[in-house]
């Protein structure tokens, strides 16, 4: 049979006294005098895992050491070929961008030389200014002429 007038508290405990963390003998003395639950485990290892000085010194040097380096910008002269080729077609940096579904934005970061290299986008300039811009003889014709 179960008492339906009872109230039952989820997350307290009615009567329970808490435990209090004492610092000295005089404050461990007054909690047993009045009750109190009192926890005397000594802890060990707290703050274990703090590294020396220099160790950590040490450490943080290795990671620096380890860290990726950037990816490498695209070559001026492939810039200055870009922009060069563009100008003899007479076409401008949007023109370009849209014959190859591009922001006009990469057309100018490409001619800056802060873009990081796309060889798929390399190869659309290449088609349509008709320079290579890749491997050797950079800025020359990507077709040269046919000798008889």
């Amino acid at each position: 049979m179960s008492d339906w007038d009872s109230v039952t508290v989820i997350g307290q405990k009615a009567n329970a006294r808490s435990a209090a963390a004492t610092r000295s003998n005089s404050e461990l003395n007054a909690a047993r005098r009045n009750g109190t639950v009192v926890s005397t485990d000594k802890k060990y290892g707290a703050g274990g895992n703090k590294i020396s000085g220099t160790e950590g010194q040490r450490l943080a040097k290795i990671d620096r050491e380890n860290e990726i380096a950037p990816p490498a910008k695209i070559d001026l002269t492939v810039g200055k070929a870009i922009s060069k080729a563009r100008l003899e077609k007479k076409l401008t940096q949007k023109d370009l961008a849209v014959k190859i579904n591009e922001k006009a934005n990469v057309i100018n970061d490409y001619e800056a030389g802060r873009a990081v290299p796309n060889q798929q986008l390399l190869g659309k300039l290449e088609r349509v200014l008709g320079v290579k811009l890749r491997g050797a003889n950079i800025g020359g014709p990507l077709f040269p002429a046919k000798k008889k």
